[in-house]
């Protein structure tokens, strides 16, 4: 039972749970793909492999996406969050008996499993942030949660690497245990499920893609603002650095100050659109800018100047993200909002999969110039398909 009524429950206190729902299970997916300098230098493995695994995670989480909203929508948040959790404890576990047992299968297996559990948090721990907090302050408590992505993979990029090669890979999947069962007794003791109707329900529980094409609109925008997004997340460390002949120190100290940056401009925007009483306008604002930022850094490509923009760019491509989610729920109500949850991080998974080889290539044949400019209409083609307040 968890600690507090519905009644007595604090709606930060359920951030900071649903917070720790998402760090830990962005923590725990990222470990593969981190794990992978120490599978190929130190192990032997080929790159192919090391690349599989750190894909198993993504596999999971894209196949259960949407199955895991209609769970939240017909159970709830509390009960789908300690699901979610208890498959993240399962596949932890798996992994640990992988390593022990030197089977690339057996961890493969585990981290799919705990990609599947992820897939619970990006929904359930959505729906309790927006279902807590009052609509003039759902911006900012949905950008703070928005944060847990680049918290998760920070937490694990200090930790996972100087980890694994002090005490090897099985110690590092039992601290990818120990953290998801720390999690779960947080859930369980802090998690109450918001109260009924906190949502609205605009459509009385129908579903709201027959209703309007606005959800539609959102999921196809927030799919293009991707690419602009993964390109920037992708390349910009090797553009500092080929492109610019910055040291790897340097470039990286440069981009983890950038992503810091963007998760203050999650929170940032958040409060703007609380303040302006909608989503979809500041949503559109950011589209514009994104694309005249890509322009601009197409522009000055080659010159000093660019990494400033670069650093706007890495803040500005990312801003839209919580906005996105919290019309999303506020459109389809508590219902529906799990379900649609699914929807626009499918989409969103789905496109960033699609990024890095194909911006990859464009790089290698036409240069960084050509393809900040063609990400470019990325940007610009989202914003007019975010709806506004007259669209239906």
């Amino acid at each position: 039972m968890p600690l507090r009524t519905a009644g007595r429950a604090n709606p930060w206190q359920m951030l900071l749970a649903a917070m720790v729902a998402q760090v830990t299970a962005t923590a725990v997916v990222s470990t593969p793909l981190l794990l992978i300098p120490h599978l190929h230098l130190e192990e032997g493995w080929p790159l192919v492999a090391g690349a599989t695994l750190a894909a198993a995670p993504t596999i999971g989480t894209l196949a259960t996406l949407v199955a895991w909203g209609a769970l939240v929508d017909r159970l709830g948040e509390r009960i789908s969050l300690l699901t979610g959790l208890t498959v993240l404890v399962a596949g932890a576990a798996v992994t640990v008996i992988g390593a022990r047992a030197g089977s690339t299968l057996a961890l493969g297996l585990g981290f799919a499993l705990c990609g599947v559990a992820a897939a619970s948090s990006n929904s359930a721990s959505g729906r309790l942030v927006v279902g807590w907090f009052p609509a003039h302050r759902r911006g900012v408590a949905m950008g703070i949660r928005q944060t847990g992505l680049p918290l998760g993979v920070g937490v694990a990029a200090l930790v996972v690497p100087a980890w694994v090669d002090t005490h090897g890979i099985e110690s590092a999947t039992w601290l990818c245990l120990g953290a998801a069962a720390i999690a779960a007794i947080v859930v369980g003791a802090t998690v109450v499920d918001p109260p009924g109707g906190s949502l609205g329900d605009p459509g009385a529980g129908r579903n709201p893609y027959r209703l309007d094409h606005r959800l539609a609109r959102i999921h196809a925008a927030s799919a293009l603002l991707v690419v602009p997004q993964y390109v920037v997340w992708t390349f910009m460390l090797l553009w500092l650095i080929d492109h610019h002949g910055w040291s790897v120190a340097a470039a990286g100290a440069l981009y983890g100050a950038s992503q810091g940056l963007g998760a203050a401009g999650r929170i940032a925007v958040g409060w703007w659109s609380d303040r302006a009483g909608t989503r979809l306008g500041p949503i559109r604002t950011i589209a514009a800018t994104a694309a005249v930022t890509m322009v601009a850094l197409a522009t000055l490509d080659a010159s000093p100047v660019a990494v400033t923009v670069m650093v706007i760019a890495t803040v500005v491509t990312v801003a839209d993200n919580g906005l996105a989610f919290t019309a999303v729920a506020e459109i389809a109500g508590p219902r529906w909002a799990g379900r649609a949850f699914g929807i626009q991080n499918t989409g969103q998974y789905l496109t960033a999969a699609a990024v890095p080889p194909v911006a990859g290539l464009l790089i290698q044949h036409c240069g960084y110039g050509w393809t900040f400019a063609a990400v470019a209409l990325f940007a610009a083609a989202a914003v007019p398909l975010v709806p506004r307040p007259t669209d239906g």
